[in-house]
């Protein structure tokens, strides 16, 4: 009933501050009651408002342009007066929310976080509210928490004397926790337990660290297995925090608001000597205490520690207190930014992280919102203002296609974490933490990295580059007609990059409706039209005209079949993929991005032919009754202007069938040369000897091509044909154990900080794609590296994909990790080599070479005589990396960032009004 009373209520002033702005409202919403079993129902209520919402795909949702919503925080009684208060005075900010979009259409979610816990959100779209309990507290946002106070330095003292044990101490963790929580990246942290001496809970960590993930991380786990015993002396507690704080060890720091975090379940000693030595009377050090648990202790020592030091005191008796009692000081650091005036309200910019709307990754532009009220002791912080932004909007705006294939854009911010990059690409997201990824951990080990992003951070990097455009292009919309689907029986399958060539063309992951959506545009605008890219157009409608040249000219005239060829297809950097014949793009599984697609890139940075290899298994391919193809390309080059450039990758798919008989004739002793250099066949005889023969001996030699990532690429045992593009190692380790052993391949391993594990994969998976790798700056100094681990971790895509299926409708447990992957590349060896393999009692030939102008190696060697040698089993699948004993220098290495520019904490001409507003809220707390 009286739900039933504040829900009339309510509806009523809401529909009154509607009346006075001349909306009218259509009441029909739902209440929800519980029935005998505990279990929600939902009722019609006559007083609330029906909104219609329409899919908008710049929210990635259904909005609402007409009203703001509202989301509070489930541990938050809506009905209290405060709460409606909130409502009330900021349903004035929608009338300022839709005006700033009719200003700025671009715009994308507007909020306002409030300090009471209340968001009010602008367009209004239905909150996504998980299937178990909404924890969403908007005061426990990254942009909320960067935006309402200066950063910390903070230490965190717990008492594990013996009196705090059972429920207090369980408490007393989580509480900690919690607070550990309320800390962004920008903030300075450790943590100490005391009883009757003090020492850190990280052993490693001997001075403040930065309050990543990471480091939040290994506190957790150290606070979890505290214990408690012993006796309570808060002055050896306190005299470790002092210390912590007050030492210049050199080491990074926040350098801003300094504060002393004491967990306890209470005690007599009041420490004033503690104080009086390190504290007063400049009090540049706040103290808060939190008195843990239901007991009978006085408090009063805890709340005058709080009081004489500029800080606060609050109670956790109870699991139900933690969260708001944990997040609460922020209030207090925030005073001083409000009494700083106007010049406090500065926007300050985000790590990336997850929009809880859907909106993706985001960074937010924040500022804090002022009482500025007459009353100096009610000047707080009321909440903050945020905006976002969306990377992939951040991304349209990049030059994406006028770097080249190979080329890519990143930004990082004071941090050194990455606000885009290709390899920022996190696999599973916690909304309720920023995703941080380290300009070093997104690129390849390498001390010039360190070079290149110290000037980052301090925005003092110079902006480099080149690009070459050749003038005079012919251009002709009329090469548009061999696009049209009707065109392709003829001419081959066309495959156009879903680019934004144009404002109003509409993206389609179906390349016919994408072509035909484009045509249909093309029809109404002109190339040079305002709302299209020009330099992307042109640049496709040439690629357009040459590319049917191609096929007219050369394909059309070949009989593919003698060539033992499947398909044969082209790509451009205008966005172009033709492939022909048209029956051929049926079983076509590349990107249409050429930009995205592994032998597009990896043409472009080789000479020569490029073979790559599909992976296959008996679950995806039977070779007795499927056609395997093996992927050959190149890139074209030519020279304008003294310069070469690469505008386009051709290339042909092998029928593994027919070529593995070109194969095993050309690699034994029935060619010879003519004088016109020309391979002509002979017999086995007197003169010419068959013991190294792959086709007359196919029953005793080994005959492969391996790529230079160490994949399978072609053998002369049709019974290995199913282990195409496996890598080789699970072919046969002893082989690829030898030839790495003799420096025909190197390894190098590297790390994915955003992978995911558990479930393990199975460990006969092959290479285990990790997503999309591209060329870093480490990578071109060494290329050889570059083309065999881009492959490598690109290979088994497919395979990826069949799991992935699988999977799905499974109960997922899998968390975020961080996983090893070691990718093997060639050495400098040209040489051809024959290498003998001794296994004790039984050996083997082996002769390995090179072949030039391609990335293969031949290698033959004769059967395995005996299966008794003991070898490594190279892998290159990817796995868990786990650190079970990471040394102090790893675990405590501060990386460089650029400290605050500016920081609100204390200075004389705020300090006598801060202490009169924290003497009247302690006065409070202590009547």
């Amino acid at each position: 009933r009286l739900l039933s009373i504040l829900n009339i209520q309510i509806a009523g002033i809401i529909e009154s501050k509607h009346c006075l702005l001349g909306v009218s409202l259509s009441v029909n919403l739902s209440m929800q009651t519980e029935d005998e079993d505990g279990e929600e129902n939902l009722m019609e209520n006559p007083y609330s408002v029906k909104l219609e919402f329409v899919d908008d795909p710049n929210f990635k949702n259904k909005v609402n342009y007409s009203y703001s919503a509202v989301q509070i925080p489930t541990d938050i009684y809506k009905g209290s007066p405060v709460i409606l208060n909130e409502l009330n005075w900021t349903q004035a900010l929608e009338r300022v929310f839709i005006d700033n979009r009719r200003e700025d259409s671009s715009l994308r979610w507007q909020v306002f976080g409030s300090s009471t816990g209340v968001t009010r959100y602008y367009p209004a779209t239905p909150w996504r509210a998980p299937n178990k309990i909404d924890l969403y507290d908007v005061r426990r946002r990254p942009w909320y928490i960067q935006g309402a106070s200066s950063p910390k330095d903070m230490i965190i003292i717990v008492d594990v004397s013996g009196s705090v044990s059972g429920l207090t101490l369980k408490l007393m963790k989580s509480s900690v926790m919690q607070m550990l929580d309320t800390l962004s990246d920008d903030d300075y942290v450790n943590v100490a337990r005391f009883n009757e001496k003090a020492d850190a809970v990280v052993p490693c960590f001997k001075t403040l660290v930065q309050a990543t993930m990471r480091n939040k991380k290994i506190f957790k786990e150290s606070i979890m297995n505290m214990q408690a015993k012993g006796t309570t002396d808060y002055k050896s507690g306190f005299q470790f925090a002092f210390e912590q704080l007050l030492n210049d060890t050199g080491a990074p720091r926040a350098g801003c608001n300094k504060m002393i975090m004491m967990f306890t379940d209470g005690g007599e000693d009041r420490a004033q000597d503690i104080f009086e030595k390190y504290n007063w009377p400049n009090k540049t050090i706040r103290v808060f205490t939190f008195s843990v648990g239901q007991h009978n202790y006085d408090v009063t020592p805890l709340q005058w520690i709080a009081c004489a030091n500029k800080g606060f005191y609050y109670e956790i008796p109870s699991i139900g207190a933690i969260r708001i009692n944990t997040q609460e000081y922020l209030d207090v650091l925030g005073r001083p930014m409000v009494l700083a005036g106007p010049k406090a309200k500065l926007v300050q910019w985000t790590n990336v992280y997850q929009d809880a709307l859907g909106l993706g990754l985001v960074i937010t532009g924040t500022m804090p919102v002022f009482n500025l009220t007459a009353d100096a002791n009610s000047q707080l912080v009321l909440g903050v203002m945020g905006v976002d932004v969306a990377i992939n909007e951040i991304k349209r705006k990049t030059p994406t296609y006028r770097l080249g294939a190979n080329g890519y854009t990143y930004a990082i911010d004071k941090n050194g974490y990455l606000l885009l990059h290709p390899n920022l690409q996190p696999k599973i997201i916690n909304f309720r933490e920023p995703v941080t990824l380290d300009f070093l951990d997104a690129e390849l080990e390498d001390s010039k990295k360190e070079e290149v992003k110290t000037p980052l951070c301090t925005q003092s990097a110079p902006l480099l580059g080149s690009w070459l455009f050749p003038d005079n292009l012919p251009l002709s919309v009329a090469d548009f007609e061999s696009l049209l689907p009707n065109s392709f029986e003829s001419e081959g399958h066309v495959f156009i990059a879903p680019r934004e060539y144009c404002n109003e063309l509409e993206l389609s992951n179906n390349n016919t409706d994408f072509l035909l959506n484009f045509i249909a545009l093309m029809e109404k605008v002109t190339p040079d039209s305002k709302q299209c890219d020009n330099l992307l157009l042109h640049n496709l409608i040439l690629d357009t005209g040459i590319i049917r040249q191609l096929v007219e000219k050369v394909w059309k005239t070949k009989d593919l079949t003698t060539y033992g060829f499947l398909a044969v297809f082209a790509a451009t950097d205008g966005g172009i993929t033709r492939v022909f014949p048209n029956k051929a793009a049926e079983t076509w599984e590349e990107d249409p991005e050429p930009f995205n697609a592994s032998y597009y890139r990896r043409s472009l940075d080789n000479k020569g032919y490029i073979f790559r290899a599909p992976y296959l298994n008996d679950e995806l391919l039977n070779p007795e009754n499927d056609t395997i193809g093996i992927l050959v390309s190149t890139a074209v080059e030519i020279t304008v202007g003294g310069k070469t450039i690469k505008p386009a990758v051709v290339g042909v798919k092998l029928d593994l069938e027919a070529w593995v008989d070109k194969f095993k004739i050309l690699a034994s002793n029935q060619t010879s040369p003519t004088s016109d250099n020309r391979q002509v066949q002979q017999t086995c005889g007197p003169t010419s000897g068959c013991e190294m023969d792959c086709d007359a001996n196919s029953e005793d030699l080994l005959c492969y091509l391996v790529d230079d990532g160490g994949f399978l690429i072609m053998s002369n045992q049709k019974d290995y044909w199913n282990k195409i593009g496996m890598f080789f190692s699970e072919v046969d380790p002893y082989l690829m154990h030898a030839l790495y052993n003799n420096s025909f391949y190197n390894r190098k391993q590297s790390f994915d900080y955003q992978s995911v594990c558990d479930p393990v994969p199975s460990s006969n998976t092959g290479a285990a794609p990790r997503g999309v790798f591209v060329p870093t700056i480490a990578d071109f100094v060494n290329l050889a590296w570059w083309t065999s681990a881009y492959y490598g971790l690109k290979h088994t895509v497919l395979k990826q994909i069949v799991d992935e299926v699988e999977a799905e409708g499974m109960d997922s447990r899998e968390t975020s990790c961080v996983t090893i992957q070691t990718q093997f590349y060639f050495t400098n060896i040209n040489s051809s080599y024959d290498i003998l393999q001794d296994c004790g009692n039984c050996s083997r030939l082996i002769h390995a070479k090179r072949l030039n102008n391609t990335n293969l190696l031949f290698v033959v060697a004769e059967k395995m005589p005996c299966h008794t040698c003991e070898v490594e089993k190279l892998s290159q699948a990817e796995t868990e990396f786990k650190d079970d004993n990471p040394s102090c220098e790893d675990m405590s290495a501060a990386r460089y960032r650029k400290g605050p520019t500016v920081c609100y904490d204390y200075n004389l001409a705020v300090r006598l009004t801060t202490e009169r507003t924290t003497q009247h809220l302690c006065t409070q707390t202590l009547e």
